[in-house]
């Protein structure tokens, strides 16, 4: 999987379509990602406790990992490419302009 947490992306597809958010957690076994607000549900929590609230919380559910387009500074949503510097270290690049990502 060419997604790391903490990447800026952009939803191409389902409900979300258009937002752009950073990636919270990878799930690379079920190739998913967690986005912050996106693809959020209601959940009704229970309260743990005699300090703790319960009520309806929004969550955020994973979304498959093909439905994102990670975000470059300069040209905005585009695939992931990679390329080698000096010392034989493999990086990602942009697909489009070729900047580090």
């Amino acid at each position: 999987m060419r997604l790391r947490e903490g990447d800026t992306v952009q939803v191409i597809s389902g409900k979300d379509k258009g937002k752009e958010s950073r990636i919270i957690k990878v799930i690379p076994a079920k190739n998913r990602i967690i986005v912050e607000n996106v693809n959020t549900a209601k959940k009704h929590q229970r309260p743990q406790g005699q300090q703790m609230q319960g009520g309806i919380i929004d969550k955020d559910m994973p979304i498959d990992a093909s439905n994102v387009m990670i975000v470059c500074s300069k040209c905005g949503p585009t695939r992931i490419a990679h390329d080698f510097d000096k010392d034989g270290d493999k990086f990602r690049t942009c697909a489009k302009c070729g900047s580090a990502l």
